[in-house]
């Protein structure tokens, strides 16, 4: 029989469609071809190309030949040239685009992706995460910044060069309100943060879990909420991303390489959506919330059901995904 999960971390019911659960190597797809060059003439981020871009607002290294870049989005969402003004018509409710939209250019190679970067770039690039959450987060009316990654065309990305975004707004999306309003409730209720909670049970139970080391442990959620996905939580509780160390920055890396190389030998390099989700540097020290990686395979499609119900529909039961996944995990 099917059964319907909850989700206490994103509050949205499960239903794991047992009756129909596919074996996990069911969602295994023909994995999508890439260019084998280093260089794509007409690629804005590729090296040699960088007058196609707008300017620099970081590098590493700062001098000489660079691995990684910041810069503004040629067609950004939102821009820190607008005013944040606010204008009411009666239920007519607007402000201007005010807020920044930036890419992380992971590496000067067309043809390179996550999984194929060493640690040591991978923790460069989180490093830069870190600084510019930092950053925008001083900006003053920046309410909420989040940095994301699509790869592949099922998962929004628009370019195949490798990179990623960072987005800041003026205000705190609704989304991100109700869950920390969630949060808060529940550590009224219990004294405890959620994610500590999760993080225990999770590791008590030790069927989902994926990777354990000193600073992180990865897992599939309970309640996924589709197949494959997984959490990387803090081990300890801290509550905003701006807090990582030297140290958590080089496990967390070996974390997201180790996740992303197992997906691809498993699933076939599937499109996917990493998320960082984040409180402000501000709120580091609240007790209800830590901050956490989400990494979504999109593997399968939201259709009539999960946007008319905002329920989810995995048809993967998420012990088996995680089997499935630990039978192909990179050391």
């Amino acid at each position: 029989m099917s059964e319907l999960r909850l989700n206490l971390i994103t509050g949205n019911w499960v239903v794991i469609a047992t009756d129909r659960a596919k074996r996990p190597d069911d969602f295994v797809r023909d994995v999508e071809k890439h260019t084998s060059l280093p260089y794509e003439p007409k690629c804005p981020f590729c090296a040699g190309n960088e007058s196609m871009t707008p300017h620099d607002i970081q590098r590493f290294p700062a001098e000489g030949p660079w691995q990684l870049r910041v810069v503004p989005n040629k067609f950004a969402a939102l821009s820190l040239d607008t005013e944040p003004e606010r204008h009411n018509m009666g239920r007519l409710h607007r402000m201007g685009g005010f807020g920044s939209h930036e890419v992380v250019i992971e590496t000067p190679q067309h043809h390179q992706s996550l999984t194929d970067y060493d640690e040591a770039h991978v923790s460069n690039l989180l490093r830069i995460y870190r600084d510019r959450f930092r950053a925008l987060y001083e900006i003053s009316a920046i309410e909420h910044v989040i940095v994301f990654k699509n790869h592949g065309k099922a998962a929004g990305t628009s370019l195949a060069h490798p990179h990623s975004q960072i987005i800041a707004t003026p205000v705190v999306p609704m989304q991100v309100r109700e869950r920390m309003h969630e949060y808060m409730r529940y550590f009224d209720h219990t004294g405890e943060c959620l994610m500590c909670s999760t993080l225990a049970d999770e590791l008590a139970d030790g069927r989902r879990i994926m990777i354990e080391s000193e600073y992180f442990v990865s897992f599939v959620p309970y309640a996924a909420l589709s197949p494959f996905h997984l959490w990387v939580f803090p081990r300890h509780h801290q509550g905003s991303f701006a807090q990582i160390n030297e140290s958590q920055l080089q496990d967390l890396a070996r974390h997201l390489q180790k996740l992303l190389r197992t997906l691809k030998a498993a699933v076939g390099d599937p499109s996917y959506n990493f998320i960082i989700r984040s409180n402000s540097p501000e709120s580091c020290h609240r007790e209800y919330f830590h901050w956490y990686l989400s990494i979504v395979p999109r593997v399968a499609k939201a259709a009539g059901f999960e946007l008319g119900s905002g329920m989810f529909i995995n048809a993967s039961v998420p012990e088996d995904s995680a089997a499935f996944l630990r039978e192909f995990l990179v050391q």
